[in-house]
């Protein structure tokens, strides 16, 4: 028996390949529904740590929560700055309230900044993340000092 279509229902796609899956056929037939996809909710976390790493090339901004599951990041040439300009305090800037607004979306409130590096992109960072509305409650450089550091190489003879 064939079955005249219906111009008002949307014809139902022939199933080309066996790669289509049970899913398609099961759809096609009209026997089963589509699984319904649930959005995963973001978790709302009060207090966060923002690591804001200065090198003299590059500045990395990621903000993470206490335990240091990254909540979000930003470096500056991800913001579109290249070469030389990538090293300036205005690109820390623009990298910090990029990563900044990011992390607003899973609700922090207070942040507790760790600065390392000797970088320009040092104190812009951490003045753009207090503008974004966040309370900074502690700043605290960590970086790396060397307490007496590698063994010098040996004495040169001429």
């Amino acid at each position: 028996m064939a079955e005249t279509p219906n111009p008002a229902a949307p014809a139902a796609p022939a199933p080309a390949a066996p790669a289509a899956g049970a899913a398609a056929a099961g759809a096609a037939a009209g026997t089963a529904a589509a699984p319904k996809v649930r959005k995963k909710a973001k978790r709302q976390i009060l207090d966060a740590v923002a690591h804001v790493h200065a090198s003299f090339n590059n500045t990395i901004v990621s903000i993470t929560d206490r335990q240091g599951n990254t909540l979000s990041w930003a470096t500056a040439g991800n913001c579109g700055f290249k070469g030389s300009r990538k090293s300036t305090p205005f690109a820390a800037q623009v990298a910090a309230e990029k990563a900044g607004n990011a992390a607003k979306e899973y609700g922090v409130k207070n942040l507790e900044v760790r600065v390392k590096g000797p970088g320009p992109g040092r104190e812009s960072a951490v003045r753009s993340l207090n503008a974004c509305g966040f309370r900074i409650t502690q700043i605290e450089d960590v970086t790396p000092i060397p307490h007496n550091g590698c063994r010098p190489p040996k004495r040169r003879r001429v």
